[in-house]
């Protein structure tokens, strides 16, 4: 490369030399392209020889592109040398983290370490004792409670290492599906779609509004492209694309225009990539259940450990006092020994207060509900199935009302009107054919335009060649703002024209969108025999009613409209704003877009499950209230248009959302102004969207749903849940699942707090009133406890599948307290019932089992019978926790739920392995059958238990405290009400007309008075 000071009087030369060019398979390196982006350089792509100089030395031809077999002659796969040379459009996925950290990261909890350091401590002091102060014949028996210890901290280590790993193996899985999508390139001359990871350097990128650029390119062409660098470099200003700024960065989004553009980086090497690779280390965000639960469990430990303290201050002090009224004071090791097991039963206290599950449970109920709806394919979104047809048509004031007779209707009218209609339809288009997902060759893009496009082909036509021929001079695509699309191309010298001498056309407009925004801009229309004439109002009305007519059957009026124009007209037309007036009105086409199987069911489930559905869309307002009516929405509320609703003072916007149902060709303003204001009001919102500019509605709404198909990039990165396929009905189940999470976390924390404050009470207590200052339950028994209420129960409450009757309850306020006064009752309720159980059986149980506690043998039978009650409390009152409301049946779908059920049968079996060949190591030994008999019924009574504490009045619980449930601040009644006062009101105006007219002369006369009526009705 020549040094950078002989530039200076040769700024027309290129930097890079034929030389050094050819050395290479290519004429760039990597390193080269990366300093035209990293900072943006103008003047050194200039050097370099301009864009045209770029795509000779990645070999790319700007109109062709990469050729499909490129090196399919010297390798088995195409593009294998420029891969090889500039890299793949893939980042380095993320090692996952190994099993051994999983392993380390769990026993990092400082319980954990303090617990294996005290049972180290037991241990040596155990197996000193059996080597220093037993005989051959006893048992050494001294290292077995330590060694106990150690293999449950063990155990509970590798469970929670096991869940991670499964977790973070399952996530990944999403990770990738949501990064994989597909971007529009030029290859072999034709336009395609392919996944961004298969681009490649040199091809030929198509963009379009609602693009999230995947790589770096170079601008080649195209018309008012602005992009948002927001994201890429912090700039908030939208950026124009052209010479003046020609580069396009990678994580930019396309907010306007449309164009072409050379990529020149991919993957790591490419802007976004480099700061992808720079961002790898941070630490992902935890959700708000997850904060909520977080600070609840830290809550929790902190009164856990509190009491631990307590106990550990109160066993101390008991123990040294009982040694001081002795008669021999106990010695030095004897002295370690106790205060060592005092600990050790602290520090378990400790465990067991800790409830570590939460954030677990959260986990487990979002990884099994995802992976539920990634299997059902669920989590979409549009009322209708997004499959557009022309259905009818009144096109060179010729109607045809069925697709099929579209070839009668081209008979009947002008090949020359014929021509403009199609070549339109055509070139003022961005959509194109292509195989989609399922492998079938489809129209791609806007499904109006993909529609269109199948309208001509049925006459025949190749859009390709059409297309090709056409030479665009400016394009100002669809925008929600104006509604409408514009392309200007350059007219052959002998181009069809209906408005001027062909020698002085240079350029033609095409214009579609909107029907009534089109129309407005109309001054003349075409006939079938091709003759211009003026747009007055008797044929305005005409096309007026024709509108009318489309949208009462619900289907989507597009206007099709043109106009010539001489070259110094053009000169005249700005960038930005499209020449939308002095149009020729073409004609109207009605789109069908039918409503989706089961649209009318899944609306009337969100009425029932206390969710109002509201329209806003672009479409016209009578279109509107067709589908809102036909889908079940519409029914007694308001339907306005958008610029109605602007036009209104905020008190008047605050006082018609709850009545509002339909919002009629509305801006993506109106979208967010009905989302702040509903989020003002405190309800909980989600939207659904599918263009660049709903990003600000997902983005501040509660819950964003972003189309997975119909949806452009920007509206997926600003949703919350990008949705998979566009079905509505499939929300539904989103929502069941959503409940489902949400009752999920609620029965575990239930669970656990009723276990927390049993368990810790019960060894607080007992340990104090023992004479040996031993807890009933002891160490190792207490860890596989906490083992069942964490790890198992997190598994079993978490894993509960939807119900239809989660759909059947209005929804909980965004206020409402993660645990409701029904929980609370519940776990004081539970928590004291077993308290008081186990403690009457440590006072009285000896008796009832006729054991005498001064013997050794039936002392630790006594011990194991507590033991094995405080567990299958836990293990019944864990059936009681699945409902965490007033209903009665717990056993409601519980054979629907397998993993409940399998956790079940893999509790109660380790259960009596534990009681039965636990021997030593947790303190327990062999019991009876009918040991058994009485501590299984025992623990049964929590679910008589639990009905008893569901039927207790709540008649002195104030009624915000028991209602957290959110209710619409209309009703249905009277919304119901005001209806029926609107219609009265409207029919006196009918009324009151026809008294104005004294004698009609015509039936259309009165019928023209009364249309007018309903209008205004």
């Amino acid at each position: 490369m020549p040094p950078r000071e002989s530039l200076e009087n040769e700024q027309n030369t290129p930097l890079i030399d034929e030389e050094t060019r050819n050395a290479g398979p290519f004429k760039f390196t990597i390193e080269q392209l990366q300093k035209l982006i990293d900072p943006k350089n103008v003047e050194l792509l200039r050097d370099y020889g301009g864009p045209d100089k770029i795509l000779d030395g990645l070999r790319v031809n700007r109109d062709h592109g990469l050729s499909s077999d490129e090196g399919i002659d010297t390798s088995s796969k195409p593009f294998q040398e420029r891969q090889k040379y500039f890299g793949k459009n893939i980042l380095p996925k993320v090692d996952q983290q190994s099993f051994f950290y999983l392993v380390w990261d769990a026993y990092c909890d400082k319980t954990l370490i303090l617990l294996s350091i005290a049972a180290l401590v037991s241990l040596a002091l155990g197996i000193s004792e059996d080597l220093s102060n037993h005989s051959e014949d006893e048992p050494r028996l001294g290292w077995i409670e330590g060694t106990a210890i150690l293999v449950a901290v063990i155990v509970v280590v590798l469970t929670n290492a096991i869940n991670n790993y499964q977790k973070e193996r399952q996530f990944r899985k999403l990770n990738d599906k949501k990064e994989d999508r597909n971007i529009k390139l030029i290859r072999a001359g034709n336009e395609q779609q392919i996944s961004v990871f298969e681009v490649n350097v040199g091809d030929i990128m198509m963009l379009e509004p609602g693009d999230i650029v995947p790589v770096d390119g170079i601008y080649l062409s195209g018309h008012n492209l602005i992009c948002d660098e927001s994201s890429a470099t912090g700039e908030s200003d939208a950026i124009k694309k052209g010479d003046n700024d020609p580069f396009i960065l990678s994580g930019s989004k396309v907010t306007e225009g449309v164009g072409k553009a050379v990529v020149i980086a991919v993957g790591v090497n490419s802007y976004f990539g480099k700061t992808m690779m720079a961002l790898r280390h941070n630490e992902n965000q935890e959700t708000p259940l997850q904060i909520k639960l977080n600070f609840l469990a830290e809550q929790i430990a902190k009164l856990g450990v509190s009491v631990a303290l307590i106990m550990f201050l109160t066993l101390t002090i008991k123990y040294f006092i009982n040694a001081a009224l002795s008669d021999h004071f106990p010695e030095f090791e004897e002295i370690t020994v106790a205060v060592i097991s005092i600990v050790i039963q602290t520090i378990t206290i400790i465990v067991v207060a800790v409830p570590e599950g939460l954030p677990m449970a959260v986990t487990l109920a979002l990884a099994y509900a995802t992976t539920k709806m990634l299997k059902d394919n669920n989590l979409t979104g549009t009322l209708t199935q997004n499959r557009m047809t022309v259905v009818e048509g009144f096109l060179g004031q010729e109607r045809f009302i069925d697709y099929n007779n579209i070839q009668e209707w081209r008979n009947r009218i002008n090949k020359d009107t014929y021509d403009i209609i199609t070549q339109g339809i055509i070139v003022n288009s961005t959509a194109f054919e292509d195989h989609d997902e399922k492998g079938q060759l489809n129209f791609i893009g806007s499904k109006t335009e993909c529609a269109l496009l199948d309208f001509c082909k049925g006459f025949g036509l190749e859009y390709r060649d059409i297309r090709s021929h056409a030479k665009k001079v400016k394009v100002y695509p669809f925008a929600s703002e104006r509604k409408s699309m514009t392309t200007i191309i350059r007219l052959p010298s002998a181009g069809t024209s209906h408005s001027k001498a062909s020698e002085n056309v240079g350029f033609r407009i095409y214009v579609k969108g909107a029907s009534e925004i089109v129309l407005d801009g109309c001054t003349h229309y075409v006939n079938a025999e091709g003759h211009l004439h003026k747009l007055d109002d008797k044929s305005n009305q005409l096309f007026k009613n024709i509108i009318s007519e489309y949208a009462e059957k619900s289907l989507r009026t597009i206007c099709m409209a043109y106009r010539d124009i001489t070259s110094s007209e053009l000169n005249h037309i700005s960038d930005e704003n499209p020449p939308v007036n002095d149009l020729i009105c073409l004609g109207i086409v009605g789109i069908e877009d039918p409503l989706r199987p089961g649209v009318i069911e899944s609306v009337k489930i969100f009425k029932k499950a206390g969710v109002t559905v509201r329209m806003i869309t672009g479409d016209n307002l009578a279109t509107a209230k067709a589908i809102a009516k036909n889908a079940g929405i519409y029914k007694n509320g308001v339907a306005i248009t958008g610029p109605e609703f602007r036009k209104m003072k905020k008190d008047e916007q605050l006082n018609i959302i709850p009545r509002l149902e339909v919002l009629a060709r509305s801006s993506p303003t109106d979208k967010t102004i009905v989302v702040s204001l509903l989020k003002e009001e405190g309800d909980v919102v989600a939207v659904t969207g599918d263009g660049t500019n709903d990003g600000p509605a997902l983005k501040l709404a509660d819950v964003g749903f972003s189309m997975g198909i119909a949806g452009t990039e920007v509206a997926k990165e600003a949703s919350s849940i990008i949705l998979m396929d566009d079905n509505f009905n499939s929300i539904v189940k989103a929502l069941r699942w959503g409940r489902a999470v949400n009752d999920s976390v609620r029965k575990f924390l239930q669970f656990q707090l009723t276990v927390n404050i049993a368990a810790v009470i019960i060894s607080f207590t007992s340990a104090v009133l023992s004479d040996d200052n031993e807890s009933v339950l002891t160490a190792v028994q207490l860890l596989w406890i906490n083992l069942i209420m964490d790890t198992l129960a997190a598994l079993a409450l978490a894993t509960e599948p939807p119900t239809d009757e989660l759909l059947s309850r209005l929804p909980t306020l965004k206020s409402a307290s993660l645990i409701n006064f029904q929980m609370w009752k519940m776990i004081i309720g539970q928590a004291t019932f077993q308290v008081a159980i186990n403690l009457t059986l440590l006072h009285i149980g000896p008796a009832i089992f006729h054991l005498n506690v001064n013997n050794p043998h039936d002392k630790l039978i006594f011990h194991t019978l507590v033991f094995n009650t405080f567990v299958f409390l836990q293990i019944f009152n864990e059936i009681n926790c699945r409902r965490i409301d007033e209903h009665l049946n717990v056993f409601a779908n519980i054979l629907h739920n397998h993993i409940f059920i399998i956790v079940q049968i893999v509790i109660i079996t380790a259960q009596f392995l534990i009681v039965q060949y636990g021997g030593i190591a947790f303190g327990t030994t062999k019991i009876a059958w009918y040991h058994w008999l009485v501590t299984v019924l025992i623990g049964s009574l929590s679910l008589p238990v639990g009905v008893i504490i569901r039927l207790f009045p709540n008649t002195c619980i104030p009624d915000y405290i028991l209602n957290e449930y959110y209710r619409p601040k209309v009703t249905k009644e009277k919304m119901l009400w005001e209806q029926a006062i609107h219609d009265v009101r409207a029919e006196l105006k009918v009324f009151g007309a026809i008294r104005k007219v004294p004698k009609p002369r015509t039936s259309q006369g009165f019928s023209r008075i009364v249309n007018d009526a309903s209008h205004q009705k």
